[in-house]
Order: structure tokens, then C-alpha cells, then sequence
């Protein structure tokens, strides 16, 4: 069973698609849905942004076929992590 809500997911669904690495989330809203669940494994795990960077390096290189993932998935780590730690409180009281 998932330990997130749908609305959770959808939240996580839109950051990575403003991110959008290769370009296709206007047109494939769900290119990076792979992603969602291990995303929001670790995030619920406690990862930091380098763990959240590297997992999305990762996904970019090995899943994605991308030699340097452009653009970095520093800033998308850092903002996936500020936003779970502002969230995160109310999603687990309720």
C-alpha cells in the first residue's frame, strides 16, 4: 500500500514536469511518473538533496539515456526537499 495520497503524487508530478529534463511535459504529462514512487520512498525516508541529486542523476543517465542530464539536478533536488519538508507534517497528520 502506498504511504502518500493521490494528491501527493500529483503535487510531486508537477514539480518534475516544471522541471520537464528532456522536454516532453506538454505533450506527455506523465513521461516521468517512473520516478514518483522512488521519489517519494526517499523523500518519506528522510534523503537530503544529495541523495534526491543523485537518484535523479541516476534515473537521467540509466533511464532516460541522457549523458549529462541538462538542466542539473541540483536545484530540482534542493526544491523537491524544501518542498516535502513543507508539506510533509501536514500530510502525515492526517
Amino acid at each position: 500500500m502506498k504511504a502518500w495520497s493521490t494528491a501527493t503524487e500529483n503535487e510531486l508530478r508537477h514539480l518534475i514536469n516544471d522541471w520537464d529534463p528532456i522536454g516532453v511535459a506538454d505533450s506527455v504529462r506523465d513521461e516521468y511518473d517512473c520516478m514518483l514512487p522512488p521519489l517519494l520512498g526517499r523523500l518519506r525516508g528522510g534523503a537530503d538533496r544529495t541523495e534526491i541529486a543523485a537518484f535523479l542523476q541516476h534515473e537521467l543517465e540509466d533511464h532516460f539515456g541522457l549523458a549529462s542530464p541538462y538542466p542539473p539536478p541540483d536545484a530540482i533536488a534542493a526544491r523537491l526537499v524544501t518542498w516535502w519538508a513543507s508539506t510533509a507534517p501536514a500530510r502525515e497528520s492526517s
